[in-house]
């Protein structure tokens, strides 16, 4: 019989084994569905792990899905660092390009290109100014920030549906619940003709080096992470808890504000009732399975975006639902959750005789 031995200190191999562990039981797993479904696996798989990377159009989309999930897996990773537990980024995403979106309705035909740092900046400020309400009441009324930053996501989403049904709906939009398109002057920047892919990507492979240095590098990132690893040392280090509960809101509201804002700005351009796409609660998962750290972080936001791109192509080309993506997603993090096991225990195998024996002893 099989048996967890507890490890006499956790195992680094494991720390980095386990995501890639997870994964390969997460193909497994979907390679059974795809069966089970009476879908040929080989094209499933080909959905998932092929199609998204077979040409250079395929892979600006995937750097274009993946721009958002890492920026707010990235926010996410100093909450979580700092033993914070934002939930609700998909909210602070929402009310990001909402604020961005209302900055791209004030734009004509005479406004210049200085309208896109604007448009960035109102989504940036947008988002920390969400998660400044979870930062306060935590903060004053010592409310739990998992209940509240989860409850402004579904308040955010009402909030759209707001404008988009009322004050921002396009009167020559065919009485569909969406604001009129963006002027093209407000468009982010794409790098390549042709390609929807922006110089989101850049901003968030900086905002990911920036992350770096400042959890790495600086006293501030350091306290952070004391702080959510003992709270009790930080207190003895002079570290404040209240400085760090609201860097780590704001700098995660930023970042998914940040996202919000080139979401709408890019490839959306405009505001609909569907600006939230599940980004926010995805990038928890990147986040984990990125091991909180910013290089981990770029390779799972790559994995997640093949997961969205490869349901969407799931459902057109084989007939499955478009769920499949969310399906892969939970399978990915609960065998990220059972995989972690190994990093503290060992699998040893005990015969009936040994394990006969051994309850034996213990009596």
């Amino acid at each position: 019989m099989f048996k967890l031995e507890q490890r006499p200190q956790p195992s680094k191999l494991w720390t980095y084994a386990a995501p890639l562990l997870a994964l390969a039981v997460t193909v497994g797993i979907g390679v059974l569905l795809f069966i089970l479904l009476g879908k040929d696996p080989v094209k499933g798989l080909q959905a998932f792990f092929w199609e998204p990377i077979k040409s250079a159009y395929a892979l600006g989309e995937l750097a274009m899905k993946a721009t958002p999930l890492l920026l707010i897996a990235l926010g996410l990773a100093v909450c979580f660092r700092s033993n914070i537990w934002n939930i609700g980024a998909e909210g602070q995403f929402v009310i990001g390009a909402v604020a961005a979106g209302g900055v791209a309705l004030l734009a004509d035909k005479s406004t210049g290109g200085w309208i896109i740092p604007v448009i960035l900046l109102a989504g940036v400020l947008g988002g920390m100014a969400w998660a400044a309400i979870v930062a306060l009441l935590r903060d004053r009324f010592n409310a739990n920030e998992i209940l509240v930053s989860l409850m402004l996501v579904y308040i955010a989403t009402l909030v759209l549906s707001y404008l988009v049904y009322g004050p921002w709906k396009d009167p020559a939009g065919y009485n569909f619940p969406q604001s009129k398109l963006f002027e093209p002057v407000t468009q982010i920047p794409k790098l390549i003709a042709g390609s929807r892919l922006n110089i989101g990507v850049f901003l968030a492979l900086g905002a990911a080096a920036l992350l770096s240095v400042f959890l790495f590098r600086t006293r501030a990132g350091f306290a952070l992470q004391v702080g959510g690893l003992a709270p009790a040392a930080a207190r003895y280090a002079g570290f404040s808890s209240r400085r760090a509960l609201w860097t780590a809101l704001l700098v995660s509201g930023a970042t998914a504000g940040l996202a919000g804002a080139l979401e709408v700005a890019g490839p959306i351009g405009q505001l609909t009732p569907y600006v939230p796409a599940g980004y926010g609660f995805a990038a928890i998962i990147v986040a984990f399975v990125g091991r909180l750290h910013p290089v981990g972080m770029i390779f799972s936001a790559i994995l997640m975006s093949m997961f969205y791109i490869g349901g969407e192509l799931a459902q057109s080309r084989l007939g499955l639902p478009k769920a499949l993506s969310g399906v892969f997603q939970g399978l990915l993090l609960f065998s990220l959750l059972a995989c972690d096991t190994l990093i503290a225990y060992r699998v040893r195998w005990r015969s009936r005789a040994q394990a006969l024996a051994v309850a034996q002893g213990g009596r």
